[in-house]
């Protein structure tokens, strides 16, 4: 079943299977609940769909909804944070797919602990789950992310789930990549590349494009490469500035490129091509953040 975006299609594998749970992590304002709003709206005119806010009001999502110029005729919309409320509702509207935003939100009567709570985001994320495998229903969650990234929540909730998805994109870029950490379908490491305008997201049709910079000239310290991302190469630009360092502890600064990684290569030149940086601030980005792994 098609997401009617071919980004998205590609890091689900090929498209939404029916009975399968999808996790959709990002930062907050990353673009996570307008791609599920505008897959919603899209699918809703050829088949029934079930959006499920506990975040915002009904009147809140319309509102976006209409400043993104999506067609709402027929897409069913609920607001509600109770999972037993949520599928007695599905029971009787029987979707085909089935959005919740958040899974952070949802609460279970029988839990005492608070919504976004340990106990309570396992054992809604199991409820839905289990409804998704009985009635065959495409269930599609968000989830928030912690400060370094990881999807928030209890570590159990990854193996419930058939695919994790995590939407990047920082403040100071209008570009968002959607990755897959987990996926029972398709390749991991998949890359989808969107943009963020004023209709809502759209697809970068070749991502290869705002990962290089706009220079027609060759300049020292950038270098053009190929990198692989699931089943897609792409090429990425690299920049590295190096200076001397005016601090008893020189700085080591990557963008887009693990910390790890920079240090151990920083060791390599040091070791086998007598190139000492021990005294030099390192700096190195990677351009359209993009994130080289």
């Amino acid at each position: 079943m098609s997401s009617t975006f071919a980004e998205f299609d590609r890091v689900l594998g090929g498209g939404l299977v029916p009975g399968s749970a999808v996790l959709l992590g990002g930062n907050p304002g990353a673009g996570k609940s307008t791609l599920l709003l505008q897959t919603a709206c899209k699918l809703a005119q050829q088949r029934r769909i079930l959006y499920v806010t506990g975040e915002e009001s009904l009147s809140q999502v319309a509102m976006r909804a209409h400043r993104l110029q999506l067609p709402t005729n027929g897409l069913k919309m609920l607001a509600e944070t109770s999972v037993e409320t949520i599928l007695a509702v599905s029971e009787r509207e029987k979707p085909e797919i089935l959005v919740i935003d958040s899974i952070q939100t949802m609460h279970l009567e029988d839990i005492s602990s608070a919504p976004g709570g340990v106990a309570q985001v396992r054992e809604s994320a199991a409820a839905l789950t289990r409804f998704a495998k009985k009635t065959n229903t495409v269930l599609l969650l968000v989830g928030h992310v912690t400060k370094d990234g990881t999807l928030a929540g209890p570590k159990v909730l990854e193996h419930m789930i058939d695919a994790s998805l995590l939407l990047e994109g920082g403040a100071d870029s209008r570009f968002r990549t959607l990755r897959g950490q987990k996926n029972r379908f398709g390749a991991v490491n998949e890359l989808g590349v969107f943009a963020m305008l004023e209709q809502g997201l759209k697809e970068v049709k070749n991502p290869s494009a705002i990962f290089l910079s706009r220079q027609e000239e060759q300049a020292p310290g950038s270098l053009v490469m190929v990198v692989w991302e699931g089943t897609r190469p792409i090429l990425v630009e690299v920049q590295a500035l190096v200076d001397e360092s005016a601090l008893g502890n020189p700085r080591r600064v990557a963008v887009g490129v693990d910390q790890n990684r920079l240090a151990m290569l920083l060791a390599v030149l040091n070791r086998h091509g007598g190139l000492f940086t021990g005294d030099q601030d390192v700096f190195l980005n990677v351009v359209g953040g993009v994130k080289v792994l």
